[in-house]
C-alpha cells in the first residue's frame, strides 16, 4: 500500500501544480489581454491625433494658399481701376465699372475674411480633440445656402450678349462719332 499512496500523493501533488501552472498562466493571458486591450485603445488614440494633425495641417496649407491668393488681389483691382480711369475720356460708362470695383473688392475682402476665420476655427476644432469636423468642399448649392446673399452684377450694369457683342474698335468709333 505504501507504494499506492505514494503514487497517488505524487499525482495530487502534480495535479496541483498543474492547476497552479494553469491558473498563473490564465493569470498572465488575462494581464496581457488587459495590456493588449490598453496598447490597441492608445494606437488608435495616436491615429486618430495624427488624423487630425493631418487635416489640420492640410487646412493650414489650404489658407495659406488663400491668403497667397488674396494678396495679388487687390493690385489686380487697383491696376483695372486705374486702367478704367483712362478709358472713362473714351466711353463715360466705365465709372460704372469702376464703382463695380470697389464693391467687389469689398464683398471679396470681407469673404475671404469669413473663410480665412471659418479655418482657423475648424484647425483649433481639428487639434483641440477628437471628431474632424465637416469638410469645406460642399457643393455649390451648400455654398450658396450657407451665404447670406448671391453676389451678381448690378442691375444698372449693362449686360453683354454673348452672340452680339460690340468689338472696341466699334465703341471707340462710336465715342469719337
Amino acid at each position: 500500500m505504501f507504494g499506492k499512496s505514494d503514487l497517488a500523493d505524487s499525482l495530487n501533488r502534480d495535479l496541483a501544480r498543474a492547476r497552479d501552472k494553469r491558473d498563473a498562466l490564465a493569470s498572465g493571458v488575462s494581464t496581457l489581454t488587459a495590456q493588449i486591450a490598453e496598447l490597441e485603445a492608445r494606437l488608435s488614440a495616436e491615429n486618430d491625433r495624427r488624423e487630425r494633425e493631418r487635416a489640420a495641417n492640410e487646412i493650414e496649407g489650404i489658407k495659406k494658399q488663400v491668403r497667397d491668393r488674396y494678396r495679388q488681389f487687390p493690385s489686380v483691382i487697383a491696376g483695372l481701376h486705374d486702367a478704367t480711369e483712362k478709358a472713362v475720356a473714351i466711353a463715360p460708362e466705365t465709372r460704372e465699372l469702376n464703382e463695380l470695383l470697389e464693391v467687389i473688392a469689398a464683398e471679396v475682402d470681407k469673404a475671404v475674411d469669413g473663410l480665412l476665420s471659418d479655418l482657423d476655427r475648424r484647425i483649433e476644432a481639428l487639434r483641440a480633440g477628437p471628431g474632424l469636423p465637416q469638410p469645406l468642399n460642399g457643393s455649390p448649392d451648400e455654398l450658396l445656402q450657407n451665404n447670406d446673399r448671391v453676389l451678381g452684377p448690378p442691375e444698372w450694369l449693362p449686360h453683354s450678349n454673348p452672340a452680339k457683342e460690340e468689338s472696341a474698335e466699334d465703341r471707340c468709333s462710336a465715342a469719337a462719332a
